[in-house]
């Protein structure tokens, strides 16, 4: 079975970020021979070198006393308002477009949309995996306001597609906070998993998420090897494009070049 899924036409591995390996050349030539304009492929996970490329990761659970004042006094109110409970795919097919539309349209930047087709086609494709989802659910309304889908495997998750409703970002309830601490405590408490992640080094910096976890939660920069291969006319144009990557306005092309700049060291 091919660990690797391709996604917005790159080859990425769908496992742990622990259980990638460096690629053979005929490996990721055979990816490329199905399709795709590239392979994404990271290995040496949590290396000691510090290197361009990195998963955020959190490893140990400090209980709430190891946060900063801050954020414990955010987390108790978003415990107070809000309650955090698994549900199942039926709910959040039927609830859950709604909230990711609001959340996609308050990215940073735009550079994708998701529409109701899109969000069914992407919960088919978790229902084919291993994934908890976990829903935001205000107390006063009993309605579902926010949710995350988390990506479990053996020993380790990664939380994914996470939305919530603009308005409870703004009127000082703090559901993410509340979300994420209660995440943590779940998996690297009661289920003893040796880590939790939010996946790699953002590219089209389109959120602010992992600053937010590393900021307020102690997450940290697992540190790994990056390479990065591609279709031959694709890497014609990456070169070719590569110098003038500061001032391209397209975002996507934007976001590839991001991705060969950290490739090289470069960024």
């Amino acid at each position: 079975m091919n660990p690797y899924q391709l996604y917005r036409k790159a080859w990425r591995f769908d496992g742990p970020p622990n259980a990638e390996t460096r690629l053979q050349e005929q490996e990721w030539k055979q990816l490329l021979k199905q399709g795709g304009l590239m392979v994404r492929n990271t290995y040496d996970f949590d290396c000691q070198e510090e290197t361009h490329f990195w998963y955020i990761i959190k490893d140990r659970f400090e209980g709430l006393e190891g946060l900063p004042p801050r954020v414990r006094n955010k987390v108790r109110k978003a415990e107070k308002t809000f309650t955090y409970r698994p549900i199942d795919y039926p709910c959040l097919r039927v609830q859950g477009y709604p909230i990711i539309k609001e959340t996609f349209d308050d990215y940073a930047v735009r550079d994708s949309k998701m529409d109701e087709a899109d969000f069914q086609a992407y919960l088919d494709e978790c229902e084919k995996g291993f994934y908890d989802i976990w829903a935001i659910i205000d107390n006063e309304t009993d309605m579902m306001v926010g949710f995350c889908l988390v990506a479990v495997w053996d020993n380790c998750c990664e939380y994914r597609l996470t939305g919530i409703y603009s308005k409870y970002k703004k009127n000082g309830t703090y559901p993410y906070y509340g979300l994420y601490h209660h995440l943590n405590q779940n998996y690297l408490v009661e289920k003893a998993y040796d880590y939790v992640s939010d996946s790699a080094r953002t590219i089209t910096e389109h959120s602010h998420i992992q600053d937010f976890l590393i900021q307020n939660f102690n997450f940290r920069k697992a540190y790994c090897q990056l390479e990065v291969h591609y279709q031959w006319w694709m890497k014609l144009a990456v070169n070719l494009l590569y110098p003038f990557r500061k001032i391209i306005p397209l975002r996507r092309v934007k976001a590839v070049l991001n991705m060969e700049a950290m490739q090289r060291g470069e960024q």
